[in-house]
């Protein structure tokens, strides 16, 4: 077993590059406006440069889950952070809005090897004893480079414009070389499934477009649809002929599986809407990105620490209380934020992130808990991928809706809204512990990890 003092240094490393990935969405939010006044475009259109980052960042998730347990961590995670390189280089260069969405494309499809495989990494190379901290370990540092992203933004912006912060997590590749003897390099070599990727990443996509074609006009919300009518049946037709394919049914049919990730995606949901609803607010009424930045400074401070007191919680408690908790919190947060957008109180605003900063450092690490636990070795790293997928999309439908609705309503509408998603992750919680319940007074056995058991898986 590998020890502990090599556990903590690989977290965070893993939790830095991964934190390198997210600034790619949290650093850009503050110079939304910037970019739409430079390149001729509303700022509504150019949060596409956030929600389409996200989404391709969440639906490849998965993919790279898959493609390591075919072929191990060490290539996909390399090619990844190349993607994620050039990328962001490209959106740098960017002469027009067209291109620097392509730019935005290639960041958020080679962003998303991160998270899936600095999971696999940490789950596959530490013991119960060890593995729970370091989980919590590679939160904490992401979470807190991701608060530090408006702040960082905001520097970068005050000396190299809105081009330097596009091209700030190129700075990854950088970090390659230090974790590069963790990175396994034998999978199970059985096949990928192409066909299935693609028939999640439209049904996916299809979903975003159609959450943010208030802002983008009739001809996005018809993709939008289209692309989910077609795309969910065809989803569900390949899984149930090649069961063993991308999406694995022993994965989708887990019910703690499916219902941890979808009660965790609230939580990305709320963060990146705040993310882009509270720069927009506040730089409307002339604040600058670094005044921003500076505001929600504490929210970096607060994410640092939470996720390295998540671990004790999971223990305590197991990972579907402690998940709970998060998706309360996190709704607490959005009515934080929707009564200072609706009053302009940045007193409040600021609050609203440092409450959904503990709410993402508790829930993140309470889900990987919880999925990690739930399924069998020789499918982890898919199953972690699929439940990073979830999260991930989720992430792109929070700043879908508020660049969608506000554009009808107001940024106050858009977050009351995103905050029924906590509450309907509640429910979804909830009916799995009845479920539970019920199997358990039949005799049955229970599905269900005890306390301990889920917070060091």
């Amino acid at each position: 077993m590998t020890p502990p003092d090599d556990s903590r240094r690989v977290a965070l490393l893993l939790g830095l590059l991964m934190g390198l990935g997210a600034l790619g969405s949290s650093s850009v939010a503050v110079v939304l406006v910037l970019v739409g006044e430079d390149l001729g475009v509303s700022v509504g259109v150019a949060a596409w440069t956030i929600s389409g980052y996200l989404l391709l960042y969440g639906v490849s998730t998965a993919v790279y889950g898959r493609v390591a347990d075919v072929v191990g961590v060490r290539t996909p995670l390399l090619v990844g952070v190349g993607l994620m390189t050039i990328g962001s280089l490209a959106s740098a260069a960017a002469p027009t809005f067209a291109v620097l969405m392509v730019g935005r494309v290639l960041q958020g499809v080679g962003a998303a090897a991160v998270p899936t495989l600095g999971v696999a990494v940490i789950t596959g190379r530490y013991g119960d004893g060890v593995r729970a901290l370091a989980l919590g370990r590679l939160a904490a540092m992401t979470a807190a480079v991701s608060c530090l992203g408006p702040l960082i933004g905001g520097a970068v912006d005050a000396v190299a414009g809105w081009r330097g912060v596009m091209a700030l997590p190129a700075l990854g590749f950088l970090v390659i070389p230090f974790v590069w003897h963790t990175l396994g390099r034998e999978g199970s070599g059985a096949r990928i499934d192409p066909l299935g990727a693609v028939l999640l990443a439209a049904a996916s996509g299809g979903l975003v477009l159609l959450v943010q074609s208030p802002s983008s006009g009739p001809g996005v919300a018809l993709l939008g649809v289209t692309l989910l009518l077609v795309g969910t049946p065809l989803v569900a037709l390949r899984v149930r002929r090649h069961p063993h394919g991308f999406l694995p049914r022993s994965v989708i049919t887990n019910g703690r599986v499916v219902r941890s990730a979808l009660a965790a995606a609230s939580i990305p949901a709320c963060w990146f809407a705040l993310l882009v609803a509270v720069p927009t607010v506040l730089v409307e009424e002339g604040w600058t990105p670094w005044d921003v930045g500076l505001l929600l400074v504490p929210s970096a401070v607060v994410a640092f620490m939470v996720p390295g007191r998540a671990a004790p919680l999971l223990q305590r408690r197991g990972a579907r209380w402690t998940l709970g908790l998060a998706a309360v919190i996190a709704a607490g947060a959005l009515l934080v934020a929707a009564l200072g957008s609706q009053v302009v109180s940045a007193p409040l605003l600021g609050l609203s992130v440092v409450v959904l900063g503990v709410a993402f450092g508790v829930g993140q690490p309470a889900m990987m808990a919880a999925v990690s636990s739930a399924v069998e070795p020789e499918v982890r790293g898919v199953a972690l991928g699929v439940a990073m997928l979830v999260f991930m999309v989720g992430g792109s439908l929070g700043s879908a809706v508020v660049a969608g609705v506000s554009a009808v309503a107001s940024v106050s509408t858009s977050l009351l809204v995103l905050a029924l998603l906590p509450a309907a992750g509640l429910v979804l919680l909830r009916t799995g512990r009845r479920r539970v319940g019920r199997a358990g007074s039949r005799g049955h056995a229970v599905p269900e990890a005890s306390s301990t058991t889920t917070a060091q898986s």
